[in-house]
């Protein structure tokens, strides 16, 4: 058990503490508890039971649920049903540093942190977001190859549900332009899904349009370092660091209301631009399990 935790002012004034507010007192104890309770981390990614949540809040079962469901919902939070595991997806930037040098000895505590974490889905997201913040060495897959994929929170099924029928439709289909083909398959799913894992604080993607096909399949083909998840793992992940990109801002003057999202984030101007970033941190990221490996 941690001897404190940090909790800061701009969360009452934020965007995600604005969202959380008006969606009711029991949220707003439920994000509090995520950021303070006995079992929480300074990664701000651990072991959380349900029924621990409920009765360390004092808020019904139901209703711990339905609040931890908002939470994940406005961005603050992701939930691994399966693993039992929490992320609150910018606590380690409160907890820790926005950023530490190389050296700081902090880093290699953040590292076995990481490294004793349970299986789950969120180790490799976690990693890509704080690769470069904490000079993180070992990027840890998302779990044995035994294990069971992680059941959604009962709000996120019907996403999930629409993600496995796009699933079906790709592999299904066997022409047409939005078709891949053995020669150059495209895993336009897997792409949208590395986008609303990483991308918390923007609009979630419920449609995977032909449109939005084409726009993955331009960016695909724009050059071969770009024809792998690997690759786009590190997109989302350097997107994710750059405030222009994944929210933050700031945004001023006619566009201060304008938010990046996925259709934005896709075009090939974008991707363009984000290119030699990714390459560097999927090359980072890759030197880092080579290392493990070796070790």
């Amino acid at each position: 058990m941690r001897d404190y935790a940090k909790v800061g002012p701009k969360f009452w004034i934020g965007d995600t503490g604005k969202a959380l507010r008006k969606a009711g007192p029991d949220v707003l104890v439920v994000a509090m508890y995520l950021m303070t309770c006995p079992s929480a981390n300074m990664l701000g990614l651990y072991y959380l039971p349900l029924p621990t949540l409920a009765h360390e809040t004092g808020i019904p079962f139901e209703g711990a649920l339905k609040a931890l469901q908002r939470c994940c919902e406005v961005g603050f939070c992701s939930y691994d049903e399966d693993a039992e595991v929490v992320w609150v997806h910018q606590m380690a930037r409160f907890q820790v540093a926005d950023s530490l040098k190389a050296g700081d000895n902090r880093c290699k505590g953040i590292q076995a942190d990481y490294d004793a974490l349970p299986a789950n889905r969120f180790l490799t997201p976690f990693f890509c977001l704080y690769v470069d913040a904490f000079h993180l060495t070992s990027c840890r897959g998302e779990g044995r190859a035994n294990e069971a994929p992680s059941k959604p929170l009962r709000s996120q099924e019907q996403e999930q549900e629409q993600e496995q029928e796009q699933d079906k439709e790709q592999q299904g289909a066997s022409s047409g332009d939005d078709a891949p083909n053995r020669s150059d398959p495209i895993p336009y799913s897997q792409i949208v899904r590395g986008y609303n894992s990483a991308m918390v604080n923007l609009p979630k993607v419920r449609e995977l349009t032909p449109a939005r096909k084409s726009a993955i399949r331009t960016a695909w083909h724009g050059s071969k370092g770009r024809q792998s998840l690997a690759f786009w793992t590190a997109f989302w992940a350097e997107c994710a660091a750059t405030k222009f990109l994944n929210g933050a801002g700031p945004y001023t003057g006619e566009h201060a209301n304008w938010r990046p999202d996925f259709d934005y984030l896709i075009r090939s101007k974008t991707v363009t631009k984000v290119y030699e970033k990714a390459m560097d941190r999927m090359e980072r990221a890759q030197r880092g399990d080579g290392e493990a490996a070796a070790a």
